[in-house]
């Protein structure tokens, strides 16, 4: 992929926001690390303080949306980048810069509780928000039905080359509707839709702020925890992770935001919810590879199948249809990612 340039407007744009005049040199821009999106974020300094510059194309990414989740998670109490200055028609932002030190890396086995604490008080004050007249659509049939088509679409068919037979996509239509149902059947909160530990960061000692929040919705109460507990990038014990969802329900039952749901019940829609997100993500990150050239993510993949296995496993003998997709895939999809150089990154 040809690289883009820099825009060269958008450091005297973001001059003129601080109210700086703008001098020969311009300060230096830094590239910082981007995300799966077509957004690109610089770093720059003025007067010894720090900004981040991003140039986020109108025609791609949703910077409105961005905006306006952005406001609504201030107002929430959840750390979140100041916006300084945007400009819709140009793509560009002006944020305030929260650092470089993710979550992802600060991981470990001792250091985890205290770190998914922090998340689990970010998730409480998202679940608290009234999302009336937000603006945030909901994360629907239509919506959870496009995501899972992808694993079909980009996995199956572009990465593996496989067609699967009417029978075959009989199964995938019995199996995806089951999981859609559960997710509809859970409680509507504030949904981030990525909240994992690349897309926190660390502030101070014991801050969490929270980025990459445009594609906010209104879906199920489990969707954000299964996305931090089940990392795509990080994996924790089963026993440790079902400890932090029984943990994770009892403190919405506390505070109100969660009523006539036993644990049991909690945990199949976390199960469920979590097939349902790494199905999809199978598909996202072989479309963000074939479509968008970005093979870093083919490395987390053979963790996703793991997890899809794992659950669909785990509850095959109380759901047969989940012990024939378990079946299916393992039969027909498990020896074509085994001629797949990413497969042996495990």
């Amino acid at each position: 992929m040809t690289p883009r340039r820099v825009p060269e407007a958008l450091l005297p744009w973001a001059m003129s926001v601080l109210g700086v005049p703008v001098g020969d040199p311009l300060p230096h821009l830094a590239v910082v690390a981007g995300d799966a999106s077509n957004r690109r974020y610089f770093r720059f300094e003025v007067a010894s303080q720090s900004y981040v510059l991003a140039e986020s194309p109108p025609s791609t990414e949703k910077n409105e949306a961005f905006l306006r989740v952005d406001a609504l998670l201030d107002r929430a109490a959840v750390k979140v980048p100041t916006v300084l200055g945007a400009d819709l028609d140009r793509g560009f932002l002006l944020l305030e810069d929260l650092g470089d030190q993710l979550l992802w890396p600060a991981l470990n086995t001792v250091s985890v509780d205290h770190y998914y604490t922090l998340a689990f008080d970010v998730l409480a004050k998202m679940a608290a928000v009234n999302t009336d007249n937000t603006g945030l659509a909901p994360y629907d049939r239509t919506l959870l039905g496009e995501e899972l088509s992808r694993f079909q679409q980009w996995f199956v068919h572009e990465l593996l080359g496989y067609t699967p037979n009417p029978s075959e996509q009989a199964l995938l239509d019995t199996v995806f509707e089951r999981l859609i149902s559960s997710a509809l059947e859970q409680p509507p909160v504030m949904v981030h839709r990525d909240f994992h530990s690349r897309n926190l960061m660390l502030i101070g000692s014991d801050g969490l702020a929270v980025i990459d929040f445009q594609d906010a919705v209104v879906g199920p109460i489990t969707y954000d925890l299964v996305s931090l507990l089940r990392d795509c990038y990080i994996e924790w014990p089963i026993e440790r992770v079902q400890a932090w969802v029984r943990n994770y329900r009892d403190r919405l039952c506390s505070q109100g935001l969660l009523t006539d749901t036993d644990e049991t019940l909690f945990l199949r829609w976390f199960d469920w919810m979590g097939l349902q997100r790494h199905i999809k993500v199978l598909g996202t990150f072989s479309r963000l590879y074939l479509r968008d050239g970005k093979s870093a993510y083919l490395d987390d993949l053979p963790l996703v199948v793991q997890y899809v296995l794992q659950i669909a496993d785990q509850y095959a003998e109380e759901e047969p249809i989940f012990a024939d997709f378990s079946a299916w895939f393992s039969q027909r999809l498990s020896p074509l990612i085994m001629t797949q150089s990413w497969s042996k990154n495990r």
